[in-house]
């Protein structure tokens, strides 16, 4: 059985990290998978959505695999720091919206990989935090960037310098999360809003995607030259056209992601 697991219902991809008995916490073996998985889908244009999950009811991901941690050696454990580091990166970049379905606790690298998605949601039973401090280290998968950005400077200093956890509702109230669900009601929360995404034009949600991530940390006149570069690859599609047809026609656009 793989450790992580990819389910493809076009135009949908799930992940599930798939170690519950380690609270899916990542080993060399499933980060090593999880590229795999994410450099297919980033090549994939009939996905249009990602949803990333923990299998089981406890656990989303509570980070790194702490027990193979303690038997690597110095080089060991940058090699596993730069890989995290570098597959979480890929999964920020995919094309693709994606969305994290926190199924409980999301501490360390499994609270990294949700702030890598575009969206968050939680069972309210969530437990979440940067919790590296508490073990002698830093959050090395980009939580001290990502959740500054998130929730400002001060805040994220707090949550991480205490290596505090918080409940679902907490993260809610800080930006962390987008929405905090009953855990019957997960699956089906993450499928409506992949499927209310999806049924918009797929060139043009990854292009504002692009937008998005590469102009919002830079001054606002390099962020409208990004934005304005990103609509300029609209222009010419095959799904522009069919919008305007179908306005024209009454009728719902059918787009292809030409």
């Amino acid at each position: 059985m793989r450790k992580v697991e990819l389910t493809v219902e076009y135009p949908l991809a799930i992940i599930t990290i798939n170690r519950p008995d380690q609270l899916n916490c990542f080993d060399w073996e499933s980060l090593c998978q999880l590229r795999e998985i994410v450099a297919g889908l980033k090549l994939d244009k009939e996905v249009r959505a990602v949803i990333i999950t923990g299998a089981g009811e406890k656990s989303f991901s509570a980070g790194a695999d702490l027990k193979e941690r303690s038997t690597l050696d110095e080089k060991g454990v940058l090699r596993n720091v730069h890989m995290i580091r570098d597959v979480f990166t890929l999964i920020e970049e995919l094309p693709q919206p994606t969305i994290a379905a926190i199924n409980g606790y999301a501490l360390g690298g499994g609270l990294e990989l949700a702030l890598v998605c575009d969206f968050r949601i939680a069972v309210k039973e969530a437990v979440i935090g940067l919790t590296e401090v508490s073990w002698g280290i830093i959050p090395g998968a980009g939580g001290t960037q990502r959740l500054s950005r998130l929730i400002g400077t001060s805040k994220a200093k707090e949550l991480i310098f205490t290596a505090r956890k918080i409940d679902a509702w907490q993260a809610y109230e800080l930006g962390i999360l987008n929405k905090v669900v009953e855990r019957n009601e997960l699956t089906p929360t993450a499928l409506d809003l992949a499927q209310e995404i999806t049924k918009n034009a797929p060139l043009a949600i990854t292009q504002a995607k692009y937008a998005i991530n590469n102009g919002s940390n830079v001054d606002i006149k390099t962020g409208l030259a990004i934005e304005s570069k990103a609509y300029e690859v609209i222009i010419p599609t095959k799904d522009r056209i069919e919008a305007l047809n179908a306005f024209k026609e009454k009728r719902p656009p059918t787009f292809k992601g030409e």
